[in-house]
């Protein structure tokens, strides 16, 4: 097996092994970590929890476990190593310590407490290789380092849409599109971001609660986002009464904030947050998605609104990742609701282009999973 070949086996392998703590290490990166001794796979690890043993460490104490000597032995690493300290110590010491002779990583890490990480083990004699090979080593990091680089979550848009792409019927009705088995699915997905973010419009249409549904292990309990300049979320809709599941906060405009300090009183009293941002009718996406990473350390955030802002975050190219669910009906009427609008495109050249990464068959439904050109 060529080195090309041998470097994508082990780094695929390192990140699937990252992936299985989706939702537990937030805001910290998804790392996995193979060590190969002789073309043997002596130990395997991954960072497990926010706050635990990084992914060098773990795959390290595998081998340790296994009875295995990983002096001269290879590392296989999703992102570099850190070389700084943070709640644990740096990983370059433990490799170093260790007696591994050469770490192969899929990207560099731009945290302050990552930076240097190759450096330094460079110094301490050991060759270090980055390498594009896996394509999933590479993105199973990236929403760490969008946040890190950009202020920005990684960002997921998710729709249920009729074959000939409608969200609703003219009226309004879209419960259900998809199945039972798709909708489990939006679910689980709940259960691993950090917020949930919507608009007030489909607040005041489809009263959501927007948790994950009870049966489900929630790795994260993720915020509830409303996006409501003129602060109308009735006292009474069922994402204010379930704040004791999980927490809320909705984001107003200045002007909102000073006219209804009684609601906003009550709002603060009931443990909701009310945030504030722009004036009349200035609230931007934008805006909201860098709050939530400032404020609450958001590294993942999913988006469940109507056709308006999905409309305004497709043009303001916010979108990292769309789910797009596809049941098996046709409206045929052209007052439908779309799933997306607020565009203007009178060439196909004007169309907003996406990348199909994954297709899966859910019962008669169909989930395709998107990225944007670029991520």
């Amino acid at each position: 097996m060529s080195a090309h070949h041998t470097s994508k086996k082990y780094l695929d392998l390192a990140a699937r092994l990252a992936w299985r703590a989706a939702g537990r290490v937030e805001p910290n990166p998804l790392v996995g970590c193979v060590i190969v001794q002789r073309g043997e796979i002596v130990g395997m690890g991954h960072h497990q929890v926010f706050g635990g043993p990084h992914a060098e460490v773990n795959a390290l104490a595998d081998a340790d476990l296994r009875g295995h000597d990983v002096r001269g032995a290879t590392a296989y690493v999703t992102l570099e190593p850190c070389g700084g300290v943070g709640k644990q110590p740096p990983c370059v010491d433990a490799l170093v310590a260790a007696g591994i002779a050469r770490v192969v990583c899929a990207r560099r890490d731009p945290h302050p407490k990552g930076l240097g990480g190759a450096e330094r083990l460079r110094s301490a004699g050991i060759d270090v290789e980055f390498t594009t090979v896996s394509a999933a080593a590479i993105e199973i990091s990236d929403p760490f380092i969008k946040r890190v680089t950009t202020g920005l979550p990684w960002t997921i848009v998710k729709w249920a849409q009729t074959i000939d792409g409608r969200a609703a019927t003219r009226t309004g009705e879209s419960k259900w599109i998809s199945c039972e088995r798709s909708r489990r699915i939006v679910h689980r997905l709940r259960a691993r971001v950090d917020a949930v973010v919507t608009a007030i419009g489909t607040v005041l249409a489809d009263d959501p609660v927007l948790t994950a549904r009870a049966g489900w292990t929630r790795r994260r309990t993720a915020r509830r986002v409303v996006i409501d300049p003129a602060l109308e979320t009735p006292d009474s809709s069922s994402i204010v009464r379930t704040i004791d599941e999980a927490d809320l906060t909705i984001v107003c405009d200045e002007q909102a904030l000073r006219t209804q300090q009684r609601k906003v009183a009550v709002f603060s009293a009931m443990g909701i947050e009310v945030v504030a941002l722009g004036e009349q009718g200035e609230v931007t996406v934008d805006g909201v998605l860098r709050m939530l990473v400032q404020r609450h350390q958001a590294t993942n955030v999913l988006v469940e609104a109507g056709p308006g802002l999905l409309g305004r975050m497709f043009q303001g190219d916010l979108v990292d990742e769309a789910h797009v669910y596809v049941a098996p009906m046709l409206l045929g009427d052209e007052l439908a609701k779309p799933c997306v609008r607020g565009n203007v495109a009178e060439r196909l050249s004007d169309a907003r282009k996406l990348t199909l990464r994954r297709i899966k068959r859910i019962d008669d439904d169909v989930l395709m999973v998107y990225r944007r050109i670029g991520v």
